[in-house]
C-alpha cells in the first residue's frame, strides 16, 4: 500500500489528537465501580480457620479525568465526575493518599478490637501519640507542623490520643502559645505554635487535623496486607473476616458475602460514600449478600441507596441493613440456622 504525504499527515494528526484525548489531565476525578477483593488474600490470622464461602471488601475506582473517560463517565451509569478540589478536600494527591492510608490503618485497628473481643480472644489497645493528617493553610501550625508528623506531647505532657490534644487546645485563649513534641523522619523536634481563632464561632486551635496512633496487640497474632487500598470503609468486612478466622464456626455458610461500612471500636457501623458503585461491583462479583449501613433507618441512608441500586440493576443479591458488627453477625448466624433446618 502506498502512503501519500497527505495521508501520513492526517494519520499523524489523528494520532496526536487521540493521544491528547486519552492522556491530557483535566481538573476532575472520575469515580466508578471498582473491585470486590477476597479478604482471605488480605487478612491472615495465625492458625486461622478456613471458610467454605468468602467475605469481600469492595472498592471504588478513582482517577483523574482525561477527555475520553470524562465523556465516558457522562454516558455511563454509576460514574461520577467530581471537581479536583472537592474530590481531594483541597489536599494534594500525596497528602490525600497519606490521609486515606491512615484511615485504612484505623479501620483495621477497630476491626481487630471488635473481632477479637467478640471471639473472646486477647486484645490490648496501646495509645501512642497522634498523627497529623492535614495542616490548614494560613493557620499557626503551617510551616511548623507537617502532615505525617507524630505528636507525642504538648507542653511537656504526653498525649495518648487525638481527643486529648483537641480538648487541651480548645481550653486555651487566642494568643496563647503551646509547645509540641514532634517525631518526624526519625528526629524529635519541639515547636512553639500560637493559638488562633478557627472558622467555627467561639473556637480556637492551631490548624491541624489528627488521628490517634495506636498499637494493637493480639493473641493469636495476625496481619493485614491491603496494599494501596485506602479509606475506612472496609472496617465492617475486616471485622467479619478476622472473627471468622478466629472461630470454629464458619459464618459464611458457603455464601459469597460483600459489604461496606466504617466501624468503630465499639462495633458501630457508620456510612460511607459511593455505595451505589460498590453495589454494582459486588453484583459483578456474584455476591449473595451485601451489607449496607442502615443509619438507624434515616431517609437516604446507605442501605436505601444500596437497595434501590440493586433493584435498578436487577441484582439477585440480598441487600442487608446493619448498624453494628453484631447485626451482621446475627444475620449470618440466622442464615446458617435456616439452612440447617431446611436440610
Amino acid at each position: 500500500m502506498r502512503f501519500t504525504k497527505k495521508s501520513l499527515i492526517i494519520a499523524a494528526v489523528l494520532f496526536i489528537v487521540f493521544f491528547m484525548l486519552s492522556t491530557y489531565k483535566m481538573p476532575y476525578y472520575v469515580n466508578k465501580p471498582g473491585l470486590a477483593d477476597d479478604l482471605t488474600d488480605i487478612v491472615n490470622v495465625e492458625d486461622g480457620h478456613s471458610a467454605k464461602g468468602s467475605l469481600h471488601l469492595v472498592t471504588i475506582s478513582s482517577g483523574q479525568a482525561t477527555p475520553i473517560n470524562y465523556l465516558t463517565a457522562k454516558l455511563m451509569p454509576h460514574h461520577d465526575i467530581v471537581p479536583m478540589k472537592e474530590a481531594r478536600n483541597g489536599m494534594s494527591d500525596e497528602l490525600y493518599m497519606q490521609h486515606q492510608m491512615f484511615m485504612m490503618e484505623n479501620s483495621q485497628h477497630a476491626a481487630m478490637v471488635v473481632a477479637y473481643e467478640a471471639a473472646d480472644k486477647e486484645v490490648e489497645i496501646i495509645p501512642d501519640g497522634v498523627h497529623v493528617i492535614q495542616v490548614e493553610d494560613d493557620m499557626p501550625a503551617e510551616g511548623k507542623v507537617k502532615a505525617g508528623d507524630k505528636i507525642t506531647a504538648i507542653d511537656g505532657e504526653k498525649i495518648k490520643d487525638a481527643e486529648s490534644l483537641t480538648d487541651y487546645v480548645k481550653e486555651k485563649q487566642e494568643g496563647d502559645v503551646i509547645e509540641l513534641d514532634i517525631e518526624r523522619d526519625d528526629e524529635t523536634l519541639q515547636e512553639k505554635v500560637d493559638v488562633a481563632p478557627l472558622e467555627e464561632k467561639d473556637k480556637v486551635g492551631i490548624g491541624i487535623r489528627l488521628v490517634t496512633d495506636e498499637e494493637i496487640e493480639v493473641d493469636p497474632d495476625m496481619s493485614f496486607d491491603s496494599g494501596k487500598i485506602g479509606g475506612p470503609s472496609a472496617g465492617l468486612m475486616f471485622s467479619l473476616e478476622v472473627y471468622n478466622q478466629l472461630t470454629d464456626e464458619d459464618i459464611t455458610n458457603g455464601k459469597n458475602i460483600v459489604g461496606t461500612g466504617e466501624i468503630d471500636q465499639e462495633g458501630n457501623v457508620h456510612p460511607i460514600g459511593g455505595i451505589d458503585k460498590k453495589v454494582v461491583a459486588a453484583d459483578k462479583e456474584g455476591a449473595d449478600i451485601f451489607f449496607a449501613p442502615y443509619e438507624d433507618g434515616k431517609e437516604g441512608s446507605n442501605y436505601e441507596v444500596a437497595k434501590e441500586t440493586a433493584d435498578n440493576i436487577h441484582s439477585d443479591m440480598d441487600v442487608v441493613p446493619v448498624d453494628s458488627f453484631q447485626d451482621a453477625l446475627d444475620y449470618l448466624t440466622e442464615q446458617e440456622t435456616i439452612t440447617e433446618a431446611a436440610s
